[in-house]
């Protein structure tokens, strides 16, 4: 399954990119970290529950860890999407990559990118994906990946075709999955653009 790659965590040794704003020329996070041992024993538990799962503090449970409850409800969706669901490693990084960009989730984006670099993906389908173009997807479960990713964007169910091949491509459990997919990143996403967290540097530029 995927490797152990957050929205977060997976740039540590990326360079943040510099914006206007502040004196050091990046603008100011707006995420409150709380100091370890002020931790509340519900927070500690979720905490517990996320580096046994994921074996690091992933950057949006900085903000979910505000909400206990929804930190340890994230960690379970997040564990399972990214270590024991049925979806491929290049299924998954393709999955966040194009939630990232619906989103304008350019943390989000630059870290997966670069992901998806590493497991393969040509820089010309990360391109495509930036530019919202149509991506070259031989496969056709990463295809149903994209198309079904698309379709989740727009208003409507979509076309029955894409959905239909989508059930015949990736099973209606790879289905399933895809769709939370979509969902966890979106909040992954939202959480960082709204923290205004560093964006890494662009990856394959």
């Amino acid at each position: 399954m995927i490797v152990d790659v957050d929205a977060v965590g997976a740039t540590g040794a990326c360079k943040p990119r510099a914006a206007p704003g502040t004196m050091s020329g990046m603008p100011e996070s707006r995420i409150l970290e709380i100091p370890e041992d002020q931790y509340s024993p519900e927070q500690r538990a979720a905490i517990d529950a996320l580096l046994q799962g994921r074996g690091r503090l992933l950057t949006p449970y900085k903000v979910w860890i505000h909400s206990p409850q929804l930190a340890m409800a994230m960690e379970r969706l997040g564990t399972f999407l990214n270590k024991k669901c049925s979806l491929t490693e290049r299924e998954v990084e393709l999955g966040i990559v194009l939630t990232a960009r619906h989103w304008a989730g350019e943390f989000v984006l630059e870290a997966h990118v670069k992901t998806c670099l590493d497991v393969g993906y040509a820089p010309s389908v990360m391109e495509a994906i930036r530019r919202g173009d149509t991506p070259d997807l031989p496969n056709p479960r990463e295809r149903s990946m994209y198309e079904l990713a698309v379709v989740a964007a727009q208003p409507g169910p979509g076309p029955d075709e894409v959905f239909d091949t989508a059930l015949e491509n990736l099973g209606r459990e790879g289905v399933a999955e895809a769709l939370a997919l979509f969902g966890y990143y979106s909040a992954v996403a939202i959480a960082m653009k709204l923290h205004r967290v560093p964006v890494p540097a662009r990856a394959g530029a």
